[in-house]
Parts: structure tokens; C-alpha cells; sequence
């Protein structure tokens, strides 16, 4: 009887065992990859919360749990935000979220949706820009990464110390640039372009480094910057200018997915993830302008006169943008037609 017994606990051990590590095997099947997401915002702005957290969550839900995306804000990975484009292409992080004009001059062909007053909307800009990139940059200037997502922001507005209603307002005054397009307008118009992240702009800004700064409604609000400037301005018609962004992967981490995981990758980011992305960033303007509007701001609107000023102004750094171009054999004048054509065709 005592021998039975013996036997019946070691096979009952057996089993439990067998139960364990297959408990074990199953609770690691349930998350098979993990994701590192990287960007240079704090994680409460409208880009991670609205945009990049909404994907992450999706991608996990879509998966079954199966993959796991980390995010790591404000470059908590190290490095600066110049430097995520190479960290995708690097592995340092799996997924990243960065600017374009982060790095001047290494996609120059996705820069005509920066040159001023060529964008009508966030949504309808974001589709024609994501349509080029397709057909023009996915396998070349983007060849070494796994496109996920691109699109542009709401209209750029100046946010300034000094009123800036007429273009010569602008002579003398130090403002923060976000592009290549813009620091050359900025020059053109007189004003000190001066080149940073945004996460610099609120300390820039109160240390009195720059004047004023050119980013969209939305952007303002994590920064805080309608409590450092009380001087808005805004135009009428295409916008003064946007930022081209992309979500990128990379490629090792994507091929090395299951076909199925692939799929859930896939499913969320393309085209209609794009015009998502830009359409909800610009939606974050409206809730971002009522906070200067509250604080009592002054928010200067150029009507279309006054609008048509400044374009006339830009048309150099269309000049130089074409010149530019050709010196590294791309018909820039095409490109800006074809976006043109493109925009227009999008926009309701």
C-alpha cells in the first residue's frame, strides 16, 4: 500500500510538473515580442497620448496580447531627437516617431510639403504626402526603414513676445525655425532662425534665447508656451508652413515577426493610420488656441490680403528649394506640382 502510494505521489508530481511548465509555456507564447516606441515628447502631449498611445494599444489588443510595445518618451533611450531616424535604423529602438526637418537636408524631396503656403489641411495634405512617399521615397530615401506612418501637423502659426502682424515686424527678432523652408523664410524676412526640438522652445523662450517660436496650436499646450508669449498669429488660407513626420520600424524587427504579427502591424499604420494621425493632431488646435484665448492673448488673424503678402515674400525659397534640388538631380518644380495637383485633389 505504501509502495501504491509512493507511486501514485510521484506520478501526481509528475503531472503537476507537466501542468507548470506548460502554464509556464503558455504564459510565454502570450507575449511573444516586445516593441520599444521612441519619441522626444512627454508622454502626456497630444502626439503620444492621442496618436502614438492609441497605435501601441491597438497592436496589442489586435495581437492578443501577443506583443508587448514599451514607450519610452522624452528620449528615454538616450540619445537626441536628431538621432531617431538612425536609432530604427540601428535597433536602438524598434519604433520611432520623429520630425523630417530634424535632419535638414537627408529627405529632401518630402521637404515640398514644407515650403510655405503649400498646405490647404492637415487630412488632405497628410494623403497627398503619404501618396509621394509611395511613389517616390519609400525605396530610396526611406529604403533602410519600414515606413509605418507619415503625415503633417495643423497649420504652423507664429507665437511671439512682440506682436508680428506685417513682415517687417519680424527684422531682428530671434525665432525658433522647425524646418529647413522655414528657417529660410525667417531669413528671408529678416529674423534670426534658430534651430531646436521643441522640448527646448519653453526654456529658450523664458531664458530669452529666442523671441518667439513657429509651431501649431496643438504643440503649445504640453509646452506651455501661451503662458510664456501672449502674441499668436495666424493666416488666412494655405498655411504659413507644416512639419512632415514619420513613425518608422526596423526592418530586422519587422521581418523577424511572425506572418501573423506582421499582419497586426500591417493592419495599423499605412495610409488611413496617416490621415488619422494628422487629422487628430490638428484637431488638437482648436482646445489648445482657447487656452490663449482664455488667458486673454492677443491672437492676430491675417486676412487674405494681408495673407497675400507673405506669400509673395516666400516665392525665393521656392526659387532656392527648385535650385537645390537639381543639384542633386531631383526636378524639384515637378514634385512641387505633382503635391500641388495631389493636395488639391484631397482637399473638400
Amino acid at each position: 500500500m505504501t509502495r501504491r502510494r509512493t507511486i501514485l505521489g510521484l506520478v501526481g508530481g509528475a503531472a503537476l510538473a507537466a501542468l507548470a511548465t506548460g502554464l509556464t509555456a503558455t504564459s510565454a507564447l502570450a507575449q511573444e515580442v516586445t516593441l520599444k516606441l521612441h519619441q522626444f515628447l512627454p508622454a502626456q502631449a497630444n502626439v503620444p497620448t492621442l496618436v502614438l498611445d492609441v497605435w501601441a494599444d491597438k497592436v496589442e489588443a489586435d495581437s492578443g496580447g501577443r506583443i508587448k510595445v514599451e514607450r519610452y518618451p522624452s528620449m528615454q533611450l538616450g540619445g537626441t531627437p536628431p538621432e531617431l531616424i538612425d536609432q530604427a535604423i540601428d535597433g536602438v529602438a524598434d519604433v520611432i516617431w520623429t520630425v523630417l526637418g530634424y535632419t535638414p537636408g537627408r529627405f529632401p524631396g518630402a521637404e515640398v510639403f514644407e515650403l510655405p503656403f503649400m498646405m490647404t489641411n492637415a487630412r488632405s495634405t497628410t494623403h497627398a504626402y503619404w501618396d509621394m512617399l509611395q511613389e517616390h521615397w519609400k525605396d530610396t530615401d526611406f529604403k533602410d526603414v519600414k515606413i509605418l506612418a507619415a503625415w503633417v501637423h495643423g497649420p504652423g502659426v507664429f507665437h511671439t513676445k512682440e506682436p508680428v502682424t506685417s513682415p517687417s515686424d519680424l527684422q531682428g527678432m530671434k525665432i525658433r525655425g522647425g524646418s529647413r523652408s522655414v528657417n529660410a523664410l525667417l531669413t528671408q524676412l529678416g529674423a534670426t532662425p534658430v534651430g531646436m526640438p521643441v522640448p527646448s522652445i519653453p526654456e529658450s523662450l523664458s531664458k530669452g534665447v529666442i523671441d518667439g517660436a513657429t509651431i501649431p496650436w496643438e504643440v503649445t499646450t504640453a509646452m506651455k508656451v501661451s503662458e510664456l508669449v501672449s502674441n499668436h498669429t495666424e493666416f488666412t488660407g494655405n498655411a504659413l508652413y507644416v512639419l512632415t513626420f514619420v513613425m518608422a520600424m526596423n526592418k530586422d524587427k519587422y521581418d523577424s515577426l511572425p506572418d501573423d504579427l506582421k499582419k497586426v502591424i500591417d493592419d495599423n499604420s499605412g495610409l488611413e493610420f496617416s490621415i488619422f494621425a494628422g487629422g487628430t493632431q490638428a484637431d488638437a488646435d482648436g482646445p489648445a488656441r482657447q487656452i490663449a484665448v482664455d488667458l486673454g492673448n492677443n491672437i492676430i488673424t491675417l486676412d487674405a490680403e494681408q495673407t497675400a503678402e507673405w506669400r509673395e515674400l516666400s516665392q525665393p525659397i521656392y526659387d532656392a528649394w527648385i535650385a537645390d534640388m537639381s543639384s542633386k538631380g531631383i526636378d524639384g518644380q515637378a514634385l512641387i506640382d505633382q503635391a500641388r495637383m495631389l493636395i488639391d485633389k484631397y482637399t473638400e
